[in-house]
């Protein structure tokens, strides 16, 4: 029997080969999209990340952010941060314009009240 080759070990590059893809937890994302630094103490930027992902899936609170639960905890890809900047950009976005506009709210006409008593009286 002549010998065999081998079938050449799938890479990341190849299509048939199972592509192994790094993901990151609530504290390294946080990292990775700039919320805070690697060695800061405090978890700024995570709760953000959270509730991104745990909003509802009707759309009422905005778009929801991608990302999975791997072991019981929330991981996300750098595709999926990317996305969520993306998301990020385009709510803060549309925060700005809503603002420029806004309409003034209409006044009632009615004066303000004067006080006949000083705030702090003593008596």
């Amino acid at each position: 029997m002549a010998a065999m080759k081998a079938p050449d070990a799938p890479t990341p590059n190849s299509p048939d080969g199972p592509l192994l893809v790094e993901f990151y937890d609530v504290a390294q994302a946080a990292v990775r999209l700039g919320l805070r630094e690697p060695d800061a103490p405090g978890k700024t930027g995570e709760k953000w990340l959270r509730d991104g992902f745990n909003r509802p899936t009707d759309g009422s609170k905005g778009r929801r952010f991608p990302g999975r639960y791997m072991a019981g905890r929330l991981k996300f890809s750098a595709a999926d941060l990317a996305e969520i900047a993306e998301i990020a950009l385009e709510e803060s976005e549309a925060k700005r314009l809503a603002k420029e506009t806004a309409k003034p709210r209409p006044s009632t006409g009615r004066p303000r009240r004067l006080r006949k008593t000083p705030a702090l009286a003593t008596v």
